[in-house]
């Protein structure tokens, strides 16, 4: 086990984010070959929002503001879900089947449970959701003539 040095690598979810950007390397690798599927953009997003969530994640612990370690934590949770729809692309795009990505889903799906805990832990607006909040922040703004959103 290597030192850890820095407090997010104490994180459960983090080592978890780890496991999942080896998983990945390793399935790069075996698609690496694949040719006309297009899948080289595909790759490229699961890549860097699989580093997006563990960067993210990192960041996030080191924020000593609780709604910025939210914030940060829940733009973490984002990117693993993006990582899970960019690995339903490749299995729609016939680059590999479905079995071969179900372990890479499985630990998606635990990263986003333990990062929106996290994100719950460390929102400081008490029975209010993020998507509650978000809701209520995008109703309250209105379109103005040039096509932009004006906050009122």
């Amino acid at each position: 086990m290597p030192i850890t040095l820095f407090d997010h690598e104490k994180l459960d979810v983090y080592q978890l984010e780890l496991s999942v950007i080896a998983w990945l390397t390793d399935l790069f690798e075996e698609l690496r070959d694949i040719k006309g599927a297009r899948l080289a953009e595909t790759l490229d997003q699961l890549d860097r929002a699989s580093l997006s969530t563990l960067l993210n994640t990192a960041e996030g612990n080191g924020k000593r503001v609780s709604q910025l370690r939210a914030r940060f934590f829940d733009d973490a949770r984002g990117s693993a879900t993006e990582c899970a729809a960019c690995l339903d692309a490749l299995v729609a795009k016939r680059a590999c089947l479905a079995k071969r990505v179900e372990e890479g889903k499985a630990r998606l799906a635990r990263i986003v449970s333990m990062l929106t805990k996290l994100v719950d832990r460390f929102d400081d607006v008490p029975g209010v959701s993020r998507a509650a909040e978000s809701r209520t922040s995008s109703s309250r703004r209105t379109r103005t003539k040039l096509g932009g959103y004006e906050h009122g």
